[in-house]
């Protein structure tokens, strides 16, 4: 055998090593369903529960020198580099953004702008307003004051809307602003009025962080009342503020050219970049789209100066970035969602995933692995496509009606590897660019091509195996004074329904006995726990029984609540208390309890009709 194939076959041995364990570490935040609402990924978030796919060891790969050669500055001679099935193989450089290309990426960029502002106040969100570095000196009586309140109602927005949809937000959104129309009325504000008004939005940890933060601002000489307009700043400066907040701030507010990138936009530019990875927990991944995503925003302001700026160092503030950025989330959630409608994107035609697509249902466009390049030059990003992808696109080729389920979440997904040797030309031309083909345009755009295209594209971003939600239990137990008063606790400052009040509450361990018998007993020696602790005589108190159970499901627990109700005929008066954390309180309605806990009180307030 040849010296030079021995090595070749060698060298590749190594480097489908590398390749698959490279491609496991390229695992962001935006849209699971909350606790008590549904929606997507925040600064807020709890942790994700899902699992990684375990292909290859840990090694990561170098981020920065990918960044630069996909997003460096455009090549007038660059030609973009082919994905060749069956196997998928491609190159690095084939994930370069066609958004990003010198010729026609200017065309595709404002193409989605026009489309934004077509579509923009379809869905009446009160807080999209036009951008104030447009508005005339004459109208901006205190420009500054105008700032601070925009960028208050920004902020406050971009946070609910995190874990909620949009038509949810809007009145809650419209609420907040009336009872808190500035953000030193929301830092004045009673804490409890805060959750309180929060209720139904879950993750109430959100609401706390919010009303610190606004008190920080208010208070801090430097920021007298207004949010920083810079994204490092705002993340390093105020409290619960994340990566993705502070650019939406920065951008849709004051200009900057800076990204924002949720959930919905990592999936759009997975698929933009044909990127067959894992967006929701691979670092690296998200780093290497979040640097897309800025270099494309920077793009965007660039486009929008005059010919005689100078953009090398200094990017013109606009309202261009904060339109981009919306227009990219605004796409994700209503045209490339999970189940994508290519056929109203404005920007499909810089979209790799819908190419791939349409060439595999076209079948003189397929091109064979022989035709990929030196194997130096391959991806080591993506994860293989596995058996049962292949045999979904080999089903597309063969002009089946593709009804084989995709199998991107596949929980048993055998792994296809890497390509294989047949697919390096080590005996072609040493020119790499040279060896890979140029694309071919589909031979028919039409709708039976368009629809195995979108077929193609819900395999993008690569999904994860959900981990099973955790089942708990526990025991709800009301205590009613005669003079109508019940006894509640605060939850702890920090986890899950932070800072809220409830019943007393007794979680159930492994090691506890959930038969009914022992539930009932475990709820009375509780609530004496709590009666001895507030002074109580145990002789008034009297076992009324179990009144239900109430299920409840959050992101990552499906918990039931037993309910239990007990009365207490003390002739103690007041609202006396033994620490900071409980109390008695006559109007339960009024408490800042979480949805769950409410249903737990409906069940009460009917046993008492």
């Amino acid at each position: 055998m040849p010296a030079k194939t021995v090595a070749a076959r060698s060298s590749l041995k190594t480097r489908n090593k590398r390749g698959l364990a490279t491609s496991k570490t390229l695992q962001t935040r935006r849209s699971t369903s909350p606790s008590e609402a549904s929606g997507s990924e925040s600064d807020f978030d709890e942790p994700k529960q899902t699992k990684r796919r375990k292909l290859g060891n840990d090694a990561k790969p170098n981020v920065g020198a990918l960044s630069k050669e996909l997003f460096g500055p455009a090549d007038g001679d660059f030609k973009p580099r082919t994905c060749t099935f069956p196997g998928r193989a491609h190159s690095l450089s084939y994930h370069r953004p066609l958004l990003l290309d010198a010729l026609k990426g200017r065309e595709y960029r404002d193409a989605l702008l026009k489309w934004f502002d077509s579509i923009s106040t379809k869905r009446g969100m009160p807080w999209r307003k036009p951008w104030l570095g447009s508005m005339p000196d004459a109208e901006a009586v205190d420009r500054r004051k105008a700032y601070e309140k925009r960028a208050y109602e920004v902020w406050i927005s971009e946070i609910m809307l995190q874990q909620t949809r949009v038509a949810v937000v809007i009145d809650y959104w419209n609420n907040w602003m009336a009872k808190w129309p500035t953000i030193q009325d929301l830092a004045a504000a009673d804490a409890d009025d805060v959750l309180a008004a929060w209720r139904g939005l879950g993750y109430y940890s959100r609401a706390t962080r919010i009303h610190e933060a606004a008190k920080v601002v208010v208070s801090d000489k430097g920021m007298d009342g207004l949010l920083p307009k810079r994204a490092r700043d705002l993340e390093s400066k105020i409290p619960g503020v994340g990566r993705y907040t502070a650019g939406a701030i920065s951008s849709i507010v004051f200009g900057q050219a800076e990204p924002m990138v949720d959930g919905n936009v990592l999936r759009v530019l997975s698929r933009q970049l044909g990127l067959l990875a894992d967006v929701k927990t691979t670092k690296a991944v998200i780093d290497l789209l979040w640097t897309a995503a800025d270099t494309l925003v920077k793009a965007v302001a660039r486009d929008g100066a005059s010919d005689d700026e100078d953009t090398s160092k200094t990017i013109p503030e606009s309202e261009r970035p904060g339109k981009w950025g919306q227009a990219l989330m605004e796409l994700g959630s209503t045209v490339c969602t999970p189940k994508p409608n290519c056929g109203e994107c404005p920007i499909s035609a810089s979209c790799k995933a819908f190419a791939e697509g349409q060439s595999l249902a076209v079948k003189s466009t397929v091109k064979t692995e022989s035709s990929i390049g030196d194997m130096e030059d391959m991806c080591t990003i993506c994860e293989p496509f596995d058996d049962s992808m292949l045999a979904e696109a080999e089903a597309v080729m063969d002009g089946s009606n593709g009804s084989k389920k995709p199998a991107a979440s596949v929980k048993k997904a055998k792994s296809s590897g890497q390509a294989k040797l047949t697919a390096f030309a080590f005996t072609k031309t040493s020119d790499k660019k040279a060896a890979e083909p140029e694309p071919q345009a589909p031979e028919t755009t039409s709708s039976n091509a368009t629809a195995r295209a979108v077929e193609h594209a819900k395999l993008f971003p690569l999904k994860v195996v959900k981990k099973a939600v955790r089942q708990e239990e526990t025991l709800v137990c009301a205590i009613r004074r005669s003079n109508g008063q019940y006894l509640i606790e605060r939850r702890p400052e920090k986890g899950l329904l932070a800072g809220l009040w409830e019943f007393p509450s007794r979680l159930l361990t492994e090691k506890d006995d959930a038969s009914a018998s022992a539930r009932k007993s475990m709820a009375r020696d509780w609530v004496e726990k709590l009666a001895k602790a507030e002074g109580l005589d145990l002789s008034c108190l009297t076992y009324r029984g179990e009144l239900g159970n109430v299920p409840w499901l959050f992101s990552h627990i499906k918990l039931t609540m037993h309910v239990y109700l007990f009365d207490l005929e003390d002739t103690a008066e007041g609202e006396s208390c033994s620490t900071e954390r409980r109390r008695w309180t006559g109007n339960v309605e009024a408490e800042s309890m979480g949805t769950g806990m409410r249903k737990c009180w409906t069940l009460v307030r009917e046993a008492e009709a």
